[in-house]
């Protein structure tokens, strides 16, 4: 049987995931502002990972068990990756990739963590 994670782990991830996914979709051109210009295609990006953020917080609230945790995880990878790749081939959106990427890894390896020892209800 897993060892549980502490209790409050992942209602913490997903208020943090609830709250960075809200500040994305409402003032992205605010966020972007200190680490990259905010062109109108790095805006309407941020407001479709707000949106994600968001989807993906309902579902996992919805359906909180290790499993929604995992694929979150595998999701947010994925995003981490992309947003590298981003960071990678353009030099005006490098910082503000490279910093949603540290945030989609940090929240894939919550996710891999929370599933890994939560026990399914």
């Amino acid at each position: 049987m897993p060892r549980p994670v502490h209790p409050l782990l992942p209602g913490l991830v997903v208020a943090a995931r609830l709250g960075w996914g809200g500040l994305l979709l409402l003032t992205p051109g605010r966020l972007t502002r200190p680490v990259a210009p905010p062109t109108s295609p790095a805006v309407a990006t941020l407001r479709v990972l707000g949106a994600r953020h968001l989807v993906q917080a309902a579902t996992t609230i919805r359906w909180h068990g290790s499993v929604v945790f995992a694929t979150g995880a595998a999701v947010d990878g994925i995003h981490s990756m992309a947003a590298l790749a981003l960071a990678a081939v353009d030099r005006r959106q490098r910082r503000s990739a490279a910093l949603d990427a540290a945030v989609a890894a940090a929240l894939a390896v919550l996710g891999v963590v929370i599933a890994a020892h939560q026990e399914d209800r």
